[in-house]
């Protein structure tokens, strides 16, 4: 009961996160700019795959050619299915990686507003221009590397019936969710001189609100359109999700966000 408990603290978490858009509406949608900007470049990219996954299949499995026809293509269908849902899972980890790091002004605004909100940062530590993107470049090379393991591992899942595709969408969701809970906390870790590791340490001390967090991300990120109001929405949560795991308040003291 308590792993659920945790679980569904996470998800409220990037709940409260949507209460941003009410309060500081202006930063919220300059922030949902990059997801669909990004989004439609993404969507655009899978339908082309998708619609060409057939031929790409046949093309790298030229091995089957020799099986019975029915074997052949039994094998074909289990492997477009298994690269198509290892795309979808790859392009959520790779479209928050991409839309974090193109609006990283955006978010990083949303981070502080939500941060002054609830009392400002706890002997902050100044972070610089160059840190911040040094920061989001290091962060979406780890969530790049992530989601190309992640690829791989739903691709050879999806071979196994029935059982590997259900495998396959909870381990996307699992390891996605953790890979997206730690990239979206690297504002508010880096304000208080976390470093990567640090910041992942806490999280797996805290493994099943962090997971409960970023499932619900993760979640929200396959919804169609979704993402545009999910991201800065999430960005904002991710923020007392940290302040949450280190134990400081996230109980409001100002009024308004920055507009």
């Amino acid at each position: 009961m308590a792993i659920l408990r945790d679980l569904a603290l996470g998800a409220r978490l990037f709940g409260r996160g949507f209460g941003a858009w009410g309060r500081s509406p202006r930063a919220m949608l300059l922030g949902a700019i990059p997801p669909l900007i990004v989004g439609a470049v993404f969507v655009a990219v899978l339908v082309l795959v998708i619609t060409r996954i057939d031929g790409v299949v046949v093309a790298l499995t030229p091995f089957l050619d020799g099986w019975s026809h029915a074997a052949a293509s039994t094998a074909r269908l289990l492997l477009a299915i298994a690269a198509v849902g290892a795309l979808v899972a790859l392009g959520v980890v790779l479209f928050a990686a991409v839309t974090l790091l193109v609006g990283d002004p955006f978010y990083e605004r949303i981070w502080r507003g939500v941060e002054d909100e609830l009392g400002g940062v706890p002997d902050e530590h100044e972070t610089g221009f160059w840190r911040g993107l040094g920061r989001g470049v290091r962060d979406s090379g780890v969530l790049v590397a992530t989601s190309l393991a992640l690829g791989v591992v739903l691709v050879l899942l999806g071979f196994v019936p029935v059982v590997g595709q259900i495998v396959g969408l909870i381990a996307g969701a699992l390891v996605g969710g953790r890979a997206l809970a730690l990239e979206l906390t690297g504002f508010a870790g880096d304000a208080r001189g976390m470093s990567l590791g640090e910041r992942r340490r806490l999280l797996g001390e805290h493994r099943a609100v962090s997971l409960g967090f970023g499932i619900a991300v993760y979640l929200a990120f396959l919804v169609p359109g979704g993402a545009v109001v999910a991201t800065p929405a999430a960005t904002a949560g991710a923020t007392l999700l940290l302040r949450t795991l280190r134990g400081e308040s996230t109980e409001r003291v100002a009024t308004t966000l920055a507009p």
